[in-house]
């Protein structure tokens, strides 16, 4: 028995900023999650990522994350993907974040 599909967001990285960033329903690349689309079709999915995949002068690493409806847009279902949505992890964050110690170096 085939498994119910689980719906997706595009997600990709930006190629000249390394940002994440993911394909709104007009096909255009938004650095905020809530403004993805979500797609709801297997078939929908795969042709966007095939899309994706041929922006490679735009975006790298191109590929579909499980994600559910929200009140305000998408939200993703998986830590790595809430991580994510966060922005860059080279600031601090959490213990590093109240201790405000910067790495030693050897």
């Amino acid at each position: 028995m085939a498994r119910k599909f689980t719906p997706k967001v595009l997600t990709a990285n930006d190629l000249r900023l390394g940002d994440v960033v993911y394909m709104t329903a007009a096909g255009t690349w938004t650095r905020c999650h809530t403004e993805a689309e979500l797609l709801e079709e297997e078939a929908d999915a795969e042709l966007r990522l095939l899309k994706a995949q041929g922006q490679a002068h735009i975006v790298v690493g191109p590929y579909l994350a499980d994600a559910k409806a929200g009140p305000n847009g998408p939200e993703p279902v998986h830590f790595r993907e809430a991580f994510r949505t966060r922005g860059p992890s080279n600031y601090f964050h959490g213990k590093q974040e109240t201790s405000k110690q910067e790495p030693a170096h050897v």
